[in-house]
């Protein structure tokens, strides 16, 4: 028996014991950096995602993203309901590893494919009150702090140069995902210098509060023109909001294919503005140099990549789009898997 299979017998064996799933079919999905995914159909026809952590994995940021996503929910934002095990713990551990259970998305896709139409401002008006659900998160409220402590230029590149060392000193293969984050390393060193010419004129002072933390197209699922949900929360932390809907509405896939993208980055600015007024006008007038300033980042770290033309894993029933590497939450190359608020 493969390592692959003797998982899929212990996930079997984990749902039934632990959520009270009896499951008619387990299907292994895409694995990712950390985890092995699955899909399964219980005896009643409902479908589950199941993402299977290593024995060893620290499972308190995974609790806590848990637990964001659900709060998020609360404030009826759509996000995938996550099945409690039985003794109301969100992640069930047993055989070497540990289990936490969604719902599925049915006939949804990936914002993989670009913003197009009325897709701006509908993901403006998802995120705005997103952000404004989660002002209120009880990590603490939104708060003001100097620009430079979002978009610092000078540490990002500190930090670059530090990861393009490690990288000399012992070089990746020439194919595969180290040498791809090499590449998008130098690429961000170099457009450094344009980088601050852009930031030099934000505001003094910009807005931090709790967000989703990895809103990158992978993780946006859209249904028509709607918003079908968002997944994959980071766990609590204050970072700036306007940098989130930047990162979302300005993908380059979406950039590069929409040529009136400014008067659409427009609508999907305003939509935001009527679900989260909170935010300062100076802010989202910001947000493409916000955007650009922590697109140079190192941070959120790169995972993964996924190859073009393939579904989002927890999506089923449509079509594949394109897709390239992109920030934290571009996966490793993925299949397709289940997936429902």
């Amino acid at each position: 028996m493969s390592s692959a299979e003797s998982d899929v017998m212990v996930v079997t064996g984990i749902l039934p014991l632990f959520y009270g799933i009896f499951p008619t079919a387990v299907d292994e999905g895409p694995a990712e950096t950390m985890t092995r995914n699955y899909v399964t159909r219980d005896s009643d026809g409902g479908r589950w995602f199941v993402k299977a952590h290593p024995a060893g994995t620290g499972l308190d940021a995974e609790r806590q993203a848990l637990e964001l996503g659900r709060f998020a929910r609360l404030g009826r934002i759509p996000v995938p309901v996550v099945r409690q095990a039985l003794d109301g713990d969100l992640i069930a551990a047993a055989g070497g590893m540990a289990v936490t259970v969604t719902g599925s998305v049915e006939n949804a896709e990936t914002a993989e494919g670009g913003l197009s139409g009325a897709r701006w401002a509908a993901v403006g008006e998802t995120v705005g009150r997103l952000h404004r659900t989660l002002a209120r998160h009880p990590s603490g409220p939104p708060r003001r702090v100097p620009a430079r402590e979002v978009c610092d230029v000078q540490r990002d590149r500190q930090r670059l140069e530090r990861l393009l060392a490690r990288f000399a000193k012992k070089p990746p293969h020439v194919s595969g995902f180290p040498a791809w984050a090499q590449g998008i390393a130098a690429r961000r060193l170099d457009a450094l210098p344009a980088v601050a010419a852009m930031v030099k004129e934000l505001p003094t002072s910009l807005t931090v509060q709790t967000i989703h933390g990895d809103l990158a197209s992978p993780n946006l699922l859209l249904r028509g023109q709607r918003v079908a949900a968002l997944i994959d929360f980071r766990p609590p932390g204050h970072r700036s909001p306007a940098w989130e809907l930047g990162r979302i509405a300005l993908d380059p896939r979406t950039v590069l294919a929409e040529p009136d993208w400014p008067t659409s980055l427009a609508d999907a600015i305003a939509a935001y503005r009527t679900a989260n007024p909170a935010l300062p006008a100076d802010e989202l007038l910001a947000v493409p140099r916000i955007a650009a300033g922590l697109a140079c980042s190192v941070h959120p770290p790169v995972r993964g990549r996924r190859r073009p033309g393939r579904t989002h894993p927890r999506t089923r029933g449509v079509r594949p789009q394109p897709a390239c590497g992109h920030g934290r939450a571009v996966r490793a190359p993925a299949g397709s898997r289940g997936g429902a608020p």
